[in-house]
C-alpha cells in the first residue's frame, strides 16, 4: 500500500490535534475546584499540656461526632449537601502537621470514611509550646490548595490554653478574618477555667463566630458534635453551651 496522499495525512494531523485538545480540555475540568457547601479545617491541640489520655479523649470526640446521625444529618442538608474537611495538629508557632488531608463528605459513608481516618491518625507533636496564632496562620494557607471552592471557610480551633508563643492570636484572627476565613473556637476547660474568656476575645472572629467550651475533657465528644452541627448548618450563634 502506498503512503498515504497530502489531504489524508493532514486529516490525521487534525484528528490528532482534536484529540489532544479534548485531553486539555479534560485536565482542566480535572483541575477545577470542586464546590461545597463548607471548607471545615480541624486544629487540634497536641502542646505539653495535653497528655496521651487527654489527646486520645480530643481524638476520639472527633470520631465519633463524624459518626454521629445528627452530624451525617447536617452534612446533607446545605444546598449543596456536602462539606470538605481536614484535621491538623498544632502546637508552636511552626510546629503543625496534617493528620487527615482534604476530605470531601456527603453521606454517612463519607463521614464514617473520615471519623476511620481520624481513628488510625497518630499524634505527630507533643510540646513546643501553645501557639494558637501559629495555628491560625497556619489554617488560614491550608485552604489554598484545598482543591475545594466554598463561600464558607471555617477554621474550628481546639485547646486547652491560651496563647503563649508565637504573635498575638488577634492579629493572626485579625489577618484570617480579611483573608474571609471565619474562626470558631472549643475551648477546654479543664486547666483554665475562664479559657472561653480569651477565645471569645482574642481568637474567635468573622461573620457568625462562635465558641462551644468543653468544661473537661470527658466531655469534650459531645462539645465537638454540638459545635460540627452548628458549624455545618451554618447557625449564627456568637456563642453557644
Amino acid at each position: 500500500m502506498g503512503a498515504p496522499s497530502k489531504p489524508t495525512r493532514r486529516a490525521f494531523a487534525a484528528l490528532a490535534g482534536g484529540a489532544l485538545t479534548l485531553a486539555g480540555v479534560g485536565r482542566l475540568r480535572a483541575q477545577e475546584p470542586d464546590d461545597v457547601d463548607l471548607q471545615l479545617a480541624l486544629a487540634v491541640d497536641a502542646s505539653g499540656s495535653v497528655n496521651a489520655h487527654r489527646f486520645e479523649l480530643q481524638k476520639q470526640g472527633y470520631v465519633s461526632a463524624f459518626r454521629d446521625a445528627q452530624v451525617v444529618r447536617a452534612v446533607t442538608s446545605g444546598m449543596l449537601g456536602s462539606v470538605a474537611v481536614m484535621m491538623y495538629q498544632w502546637t508552636g508557632p511552626r510546629m503543625q502537621v496534617v493528620v487527615a488531608p482534604w476530605t470531601k463528605i456527603d453521606d454517612k459513608a463519607s463521614c464514617e470514611k473520615f471519623a476511620d481516618m481520624l481513628a488510625v491518625a497518630p499524634r505527630r507533636l507533643y510540646g513546643g509550646g501553645t501557639s494558637i496564632a501559629g495555628a491560625v496562620d497556619y489554617g488560614a494557607r491550608v485552604f489554598k490548595d484545598s482543591g475545594f471552592r466554598s463561600l464558607r471557610r471555617v477554621i474550628d480551633v481546639s485547646g486547652d490554653g491560651v496563647n503563649s508563643s508565637g504573635r498575638p492570636v488577634s492579629r493572626a484572627r485579625d489577618d484570617a478574618v480579611a483573608a474571609g476565613v471565619v474562626i470558631n473556637g472549643l475551648p477546654i476547660l479543664s486547666l483554665e477555667y475562664d479559657l472561653d474568656d480569651h477565645y471569645k476575645t482574642e481568637v474567635i472572629g468573622g461573620p457568625g463566630s462562635f465558641i462551644v467550651p468543653a468544661k473537661t475533657f470527658e466531655v469534650f465528644a459531645d462539645a465537638v458534635r454540638r459545635k460540627l452541627i452548628l458549624e455545618i448548618a451554618c447557625r449564627d450563634f456568637m456563642s453557644a453551651g
